[in-house]
């Protein structure tokens, strides 16, 4: 396994990585580089891992937090070459001992069902009864 190094914030080529890698996903296919920049500079907190030598994206994860009641966890991505290595289980260890993710009293995320057992070692659940997931399309 090669040498991972964890970061908070991306270099110009790893932004251009972490497009790349949103393409190949069907939740994230179809974001501009231009889009990419812009959710980078306005999220709250930044996890990723990259190869220690070559500095290559390995992990990334991004928060948005108000850093007492909510913290929504975001775009969980493992580069497809680099998975079954534990990166994902070592991203989630670090976003959520984030100094401002830590004390914070809900933290949410969205998932595929085939992925919610791999979140529960963490605590996650699925909340279900009062709440509903509701989402509105483009802008007003």
């Amino acid at each position: 396994m090669v040498a991972i190094v964890r970061q908070e914030a991306l270099s110009e080529a790893q932004t251009r990585e972490l497009h790349a890698l949103y393409q190949s996903e069907w939740w994230s296919a179809g974001r501009t580089l231009d889009e990419v920049r812009t959710l980078l500079r306005h999220s709250d907190v930044i996890v990723a891992l990259a190869e220690a030598d070559s500095g290559r994206l390995a992990a990334f994860a991004r928060v948005l937090t108000d850093r007492v009641c909510k913290a929504l966890v975001l775009d969980v991505i493992v580069a497809p070459a680099c998975r079954g290595q534990g990166l994902g289980r070592r991203l989630m260890a670090a976003v959520l001992a984030h100094p401002a993710v830590a004390g914070v009293r809900h933290v949410e995320l969205y998932c595929r069902p085939e992925m919610a057992a791999f979140y529960a070692q963490w605590g996650f659940r699925a909340v279900a009864g009062e709440l509903l997931f509701l989402r509105r399309e483009g802008a007003a």
